[in-house]
């Protein structure tokens, strides 16, 4: 090697923190708290989230805040209107059996890919997460399970858990994030008894389904088991 030419010199020195790391983080830190408030129906939907309040009321700076709502804007968790700011999503009886439709498709699809290539570990982890949803049913009052974060938590694995041998990320995240819609219209109808529904009895037929590797029933039942709940909010009045 040429005396003129050095290596390069080895540093474990990283470029100045301008703060963009640190407003990031508090970004972060905003985006989960108002995405949670919007999916619990805390932030109502139509709401005008006006910047001056959030700020005051999330303990945070403009820039954070700003970079929050813009992410939550691109997931569609707020609407952003020209030159009027932004609001929470509006909530209709057609959006959500449009949302149920939806997930409907997707998770079709979903689960007859996981089913036609799932192994033993994925086997596993619908047990497994089957068990935790009992649990958790079984710890909370059946008038108290819509509102349970411990129910909800593990309502969403199971049902994840389902499609995840579906060896498509993508596929899995699409679900998860209609999943949250889903989420956001059990919190704002305030249906919290499901009159003589036997929920947990619907998740286990699934599961028995699913793991006997019969893709047409375990369908029917997926299918059936999101379409009763939308009616069921439907018929809360709570909706256009």
């Amino acid at each position: 090697m040429p005396k003129s030419q050095k290596m390069p010199k080895e540093t474990n020195e990283t470029a100045p923190d301008n703060g963009n790391g640190r407003i990031s983080t508090r970004a972060s830190s905003v985006y989960d708290r108002l995405k949670n408030d919007i999916l619990t129906g805390k932030l109502k939907p139509g709401h005008k989230l006006r910047l001056k309040d959030l700020i005051e009321q999330y303990d945070t700076g403009n820039s954070p805040l700003r970079e929050a709502l813009n992410r939550l804007s691109a997931n569609g968790m707020v609407v952003r209107e020209e030159n009027r700011g932004f609001r929470v999503p509006s909530a209709s009886s057609d959006e959500l059996m449009e949302i149920t439709r939806t997930r409907c498709w997707l998770e079709e699809i979903a689960l007859r890919e996981s089913i036609k290539n799932g192994d033993a570990e994925w086997e596993e982890r619908i047990v497994l997460a089957f068990h935790w949803l009992a649990r958790a049913a079984r710890s909370s009052k059946e008038t108290d399970r819509s509102t349970s974060p411990e129910w909800e938590d593990h309502h969403r694995e199971f049902h994840l858990a389902l499609i995840s041998a579906c060896d498509s990320s993508i596929l899995v995240d699409f679900c998860a994030e209609l999943h949250q819609r889903s989420f956001r219209y059990r919190n704002l109808a305030e249906v919290v008894e499901y009159r003589d529904r036997h929920e947990l009895e619907e998740h286990d037929e699934l599961q028995q389904a699913v793991l006997a590797h019969d893709a047409d029933k375990a369908v029917e039942l997926l299918k059936k088991h999101y379409t009763i709940t939308s009616q069921i909010l439907v018929e809360s009045g709570r909706f256009d």
